[in-house]
């Protein structure tokens, strides 16, 4: 299928520069026209419709993002952008005409179309043919860098996208991910130009106990760790899509089992085990939409790097490398959730308790390079410095995890961004402050 629609972009393409070179009533244009019909027809084989979105600045159909094409595509990204297109949805219905006013369409100057893009094809006569955007709650406007009300907003649509794929799952209906993977794409632009203030935002919103932002939060982690490790951006979308489900299963536990504050009897961790199976056969239901490996990641996150976690397996293996780093991430994100059976532990405590599970519960090399990516005081901690000044924590030196680059924030009249590394001693973080409590004072100067 995937085939079928490659061939139907490099047709649409063929024709779009047969129009430009000649017209759309030219015979050289026709010729291209009739290949590209014969392309749709053989596309629409058992399908309701065709679905060809725009993720950034790809194309994408179905589960599958089209990298292989970003080059080639270009004339029609732009085009699409140009018009304000994210999605262009094709019928089985389509007659020839049709994808001739298409094309004529695609290639009319903007400021000749003088109604919406669907409005004007409706005009035209097209009704099989349909365009239009992919609404993602909070997504910034295209090209620009994000600042931080648009991250705001961008991380709560992803948030609220991720909830809404959560209990489709849950109910087993469709998944619309063409929308969950534009959020997560959106996302994972963002680490590339304004990482260090989404991260500060997770370190935030952390504190938020909802399933949902759990999930985003463990996602964009392993996202942002891919990215550091030099995955492909495939790569690192299919791990991010991968975190936003590994805990499916938990949510089929009962919710007083998960917030109980006594010890577990040994049936309920028994249940709360369960969920690993649980999630991975929810998943499996779902692998013609999201792939093979969010079923993985699920079932795997709890093996252990030394194997001796949950499921008990009849022949070991390890882990595979997605589910180490969710491994990492979820544990990391979770140590700074709040829970009713424990207290929110510092960013120091974090590093401390995961560093004793090295070679146990985590890939010791993963490990070492992911707190050399995040630091001991994560991006956009409050924290106390040793001559009693306010800071906030602004970049990690990947060489000093303890000493990172920050900016004093208190007094106000003497801030200063000051490299830690450079200090030898002389000034140090104490401790921090948790941004909904002692902290929670100096977040506007944050």
């Amino acid at each position: 299928m995937l085939d079928n629609i490659e061939s139907i972009i490099k047709d649409l393409l063929s024709v779009l520069q047969m129009a430009r070179l000649y017209s759309t009533v030219h015979h050289e244009f026709m010729k291209s026209l009739d290949k590209a019909y014969v392309t749709f027809s053989a596309a629409f084989e058992g399908k309701k419709e065709l679905v060809i979105g725009l993720i950034g600045a790809e194309l994408a159909f179905e589960k599958e993002i089209l990298f292989e094409l970003d080059k080639t595509a270009g004339p029609l990204i732009s085009i699409l952008k140009n018009l304000g297109i994210e999605k262009m949805t094709f019928y089985p219905q389509l007659e020839k005409e049709e994808l001739r006013l298409f094309i004529s369409f695609l290639i009319t100057p903007k400021e000749e179309i003088k109604a919406q893009p669907q409005e004007y094809l409706q005009g035209l006569g097209v009704t099989h043919i349909t365009v239009g955007k992919i609404t993602v709650s909070g997504v910034p406007a295209e090209g620009k860098k994000a600042t931080g009300t648009d991250l705001t907003g961008l991380y709560a649509g992803s948030a609220e996208s991720v909830g809404s794929a959560i209990d489709k799952a849950l109910d087993g209906k469709q998944i619309d991910y063409l929308s969950l993977r534009l959020a997560l794409g959106d996302i994972m632009q963002s680490l590339g130009s304004s990482y260090q203030d989404l991260l500060q935002l997770v370190t935030v919103k952390r504190y938020d106990t909802k399933v949902a932002v759990h999930l985003l939060d463990v996602s964009i982690l392993s996202m942002y760790f891919a990215h550091t490790l030099g995955l492909d951006k495939e790569d690192i979308l299919d791990i991010g899509i991968a975190a936003l489900f590994h805990d499916v299963g938990k949510l089929y536990v009962s919710r007083k089992i998960l917030n109980k504050a006594a010890k577990l009897t040994e049936e309920e961790f028994s249940q709360i085990k369960s969920h690993v199976r649980t999630g991975a056969e929810i998943l499996l239901n779902y692998v013609d939409t999201l792939g093979i490996l969010p079923a993985i990641v699920a079932f795997e996150h709890h093996l252990r790097y030394d194997l001796k976690g949950y499921p008990q397996l009849a022949f070991p293996y390890k882990p595979s490398l997605p589910s180490l780093i969710v491994t990492i991430c979820d544990v990391y994100d979770a140590c700074f959730q709040r829970r009713s059976y424990k207290g929110t532990y510092p960013p120091n405590m974090v590093y401390e308790i995961m560093i004793k599970e090295k070679a146990r519960l985590f890939d010791p090399e993963l490990l070492e390079k992911f707190f050399m990516v995040m630091g001991v005081w994560p991006v956009g901690t409050i924290v106390y410095l040793s001559d009693q000044r306010i800071a906030v924590v602004r970049r990690e030196n990947t060489d000093d995890v303890f000493s990172p680059e920050i900016e004093t924030v208190f007094p106000v009249d003497k801030r200063e961004f000051i490299d830690l590394r450079k200090q030898k001693g002389s000034l140090k973080i104490e401790y921090s402050l948790n941004p909904t409590e002692e902290g929670k004072g100096y977040l506007d100067l944050v």
